[in-house]
């Protein structure tokens, strides 16, 4: 059995180990990807917090995400080598004007430890008149750790990871038996997929080492620290755009928002700049939904993109999903042949 996942970003390298740790534990495997050091896995800030309006085919199959991929993050964090795979607890803030309802998360009230109303001494910890705040706890998963951490797991128990750009899915329909694809905004160009486009985001890196907790405000507004006192500063929300050039009036709106919040901020050293494309899908994150590659082909494929701004956090959920597909998909057609 011969398995291929294409992808090098965090949803790739997720479904590679489950795939190797189920059905498939046995076979093969080979994730194929352009780029394994440049993804939009490495520009995200990595906190566990999916938006409201995320949603998979149904709440049911969304609320499975978000559980499984929660415990999932949950029990690497209390791995023995947490600290080198980059995931770890954290608290904080969302403050807003607009409405109570955008200080809640039905998705994550009912999975994250704790998420309550912020009482009145808590809206003293930022600046700003604010109406409404929550305080929750989550987790976060810093991407530039947990993905080469990831990836070396995956090398040690004997999976090959190998650098080439596709032009089309057929290329690998004699090559191997199932391919599960997690190319992200890639997919657009190998499945024809127009309903995806790109969800371009902007953020700083600042040391700021005093920054214990994440805040979030409007306007895409937050603040959240990672390892080793690096907190990442945004952000931006541009809808279709291609653009990957930094912007430096875009930095400096940022900036500005950020520490209008959290005043302290002005001291904060600028580290560098980031640009990503978020692979949005209209209609939602595409799972399963399997098919031969070709009708002259036995290989079969599954699809796993289209998170969003959300692939850190959904990545073991939809994967979950993704192999599940593969594995009932293999096990019809094999009867069939």
């Amino acid at each position: 059995m011969r398995v291929a996942i294409i992808g090098g970003g965090i949803v790739g390298l997720t479904t590679a180990g489950f795939v190797q740790a189920g059905y498939f534990r046995n076979a093969d495997i080979t994730v194929l990807a352009s780029d394994f050091d440049d993804t939009v896995s490495h520009v995200a800030a990595g906190i566990f917090r999916v938006g409201a309006s995320f949603c998979g085919p149904n709440e049911t199959v969304t609320r499975q995400w978000i559980k499984d991929s929660y415990e999932f993050y949950d029990a690497v964090r209390k791995m023995d080598d947490t600290s080198h795979a980059g995931v770890t607890d954290i608290s904080g803030y969302i403050f807003a004007n607009s409405s109570q309802d955008t200080v809640r998360n039905h998705w994550l009230e009912s999975v994250v430890p704790v998420y309550r109303r912020a009482n009145e001494e808590e809206f003293e910890l930022v600046n700003g008149s604010w109406k409404y705040g929550s305080y929750f706890s989550t987790l976060l998963t810093q991407s530039n750790l947990y993905l080469p951490w990831a990836k070396r797991r995956l090398q040690l128990n004997g999976i090959t990871f190998k650098q080439r750009e596709l032009n089309s899915l057929k290329e690998l329909t004699n090559d191997y038996d199932i391919v599960i694809n997690c190319t992200g905004l890639g997919a657009r160009k190998l499945c024809d997929d127009r309903r995806l486009v790109s969800l371009r985001g902007q953020v700083l890196k600042a040391k700021a080492p005093w920054m214990k907790m994440f805040f979030y405000g409007e306007l895409d507004t937050y603040i959240i620290p990672g390892f080793n006192g690096i907190v990442t500063l945004g952000g931006s929300r541009n809808f279709d755009s291609e653009n990957i050039k930094l912007c430096p009036h875009e930095s400096a709106a940022i900036r500005e928002r950020c520490e209008t919040l959290i005043p302290s901020l002005k001291n904060a050293e600028i580290l560098r700049q980031e640009v990503g494309l978020r692979p949005y899908r209209d209609g939602g994150v595409r799972v399963g939904d399997g098919s031969r590659i070709s009708n002259h082909s036995k290989a079969i494929i599954i699809h796993n993109y289209g998170h969003g701004g959300y692939g850190v956090c959904m990545a073991p959920g939809t994967s979950i999903t993704a192999v599940n597909a593969a594995v009932e998909l293999h096990k019809s057609t094999s009867s069939k042949i």
